[in-house]
């Protein structure tokens, strides 16, 4: 019997792990359509709040959405118009920053030559290529233009999902044939997760702001897109500053040299270590409900299978994940897994003296 239970339970494992990669599989063969969608529910979950809130003060499910979509598109225009400016600049300008980026790796072959280090051609920039990094900071970003660029079904998209919000919990009701269902822990994970988006964000445009202002003291130039970068990336978990910074900083040491270069550096470390420590934790809470690792390796996962969308968004998914597996008994393990610590019924007791 008990070896039968061991086989089912080997089985059931199995199955759920080749569901999954079915399904990783499947996410990644529909990435451009799914990028749409999902920045489509980023700004929905966005907009929910005020949707709710305008409708509490009585005013109609359509108007109310339209209010909402009305703010969203004046936002979303500005910002287009002031980052779509200043990334044309910056990319226009790569030329200029990868020449500058050679003579100054030229001047330091020298600087070690001089001290009697052999150095071949080419050698630093075989190891260390930072013109690459400017490169890359400008694809990211047009890869992010070119999905913005269908903003007009993202958010045609938006505008159903937030008309669809009140009557979701009835149509549910209506599934399981219960008109008195509440799905408390549905409500529960909805609420959290609308919360957490909302500080993010909210953190998140402080974050660029403080980030735009400072560089802008420095004189680096494209302040305003380093700050929006600032914004974007902090969205990602762990090493999202690391990456907003690194361009940035690099452009500083092209512009001014080592001495603002650390500036810059410490202007990120500040405004990261402030928000990061105090701010973000008293606002969020006690957390996302994920371990460290699992985060970690989420922004890998994620970001594999649906890029820059996937590594800002990678706390909702797997977040909705852990709600999806904590419901069925079969799964609940992968949820015990994911989550920052084990159940409290699983915690050891001190014993009474």
């Amino acid at each position: 019997m008990t070896d039968q239970k061991n086989i089912n339970r080997g089985t059931s494992f199995l199955l759920t792990m080749a569901s999954l990669v079915v399904i990783a599989w499947g996410i990644y063969q529909a990435q451009s359509f799914l990028v749409l969608m999902l920045v489509a529910l980023f700004l929905a979950a966005i907009g929910a709040p005020p949707v709710i809130w305008l409708k509490q003060k009585h005013i109609p499910s359509v108007l109310a959405v339209l209010i909402v979509i009305a703010g969203m598109i004046a936002v979303l225009l500005m910002i287009g118009g002031i980052i779509g400016t200043s990334l044309a600049s910056f990319s226009g300008s790569i030329p200029f920053y990868q020449n500058r980026i050679g003579e100054e790796v030229l001047a330091l072959k020298t600087f070690l030559i001089s001290k009697g280090m052999a150095i071949k051609d080419n050698a630093l920039l075989d190891y260390v290529n930072p013109a690459a990094i400017m490169s890359m900071t400008a694809s990211l970003l047009s890869g992010l233009t070119s999905t913005l660029s269908s903003i007009f079904l993202i958010l045609l998209t938006v505008a159903f999902i937030l008309l669809e919000i009140s009557s979701f919990p009835v149509k549910l009701r209506s599934i399981l044939k219960d008109p008195k269902a509440e799905f408390p822990q549905l409500r529960k994970f909805v609420k959290d997760l609308n919360h957490y988006m909302v500080i993010k964000t909210g953190i998140s445009v402080s974050t660029g702001i403080l980030i735009g202002i400072w560089m802008t003291i420095l004189g680096v130039d494209f302040p305003v897109l380093w700050g929006f970068i600032a914004f974007l990336f902090n969205y990602i978990p762990n090493l999202g500053v690391i990456i907003a910074a690194f361009p940035a900083v690099l452009l500083t040491l092209i512009q001014f040299g080592p001495g603002t270069a650390l500036l810059a550096a410490a202007g990120y470390f500040a405004v990261n270590f402030i928000v990061g420590t105090f701010v973000e934790p008293r606002l969020v809470g006690r957390g996302v409900g994920l371990s460290t690792l699992v985060v970690f390796l989420s922004l890998i996962f994620w970001g594999n299978l649906l890029g820059l969308i996937g590594m800002v968004l990678c706390i909702p998914f797997t977040m909705t994940l852990k709600f999806a597996f904590e419901n069925n008994e079969g799964t609940r393990w992968i949820a015990v897994l994911l989550g920052p610590e084990l159940p409290s019924e699983n915690k050891p007791t001190k014993k009474k003296s």
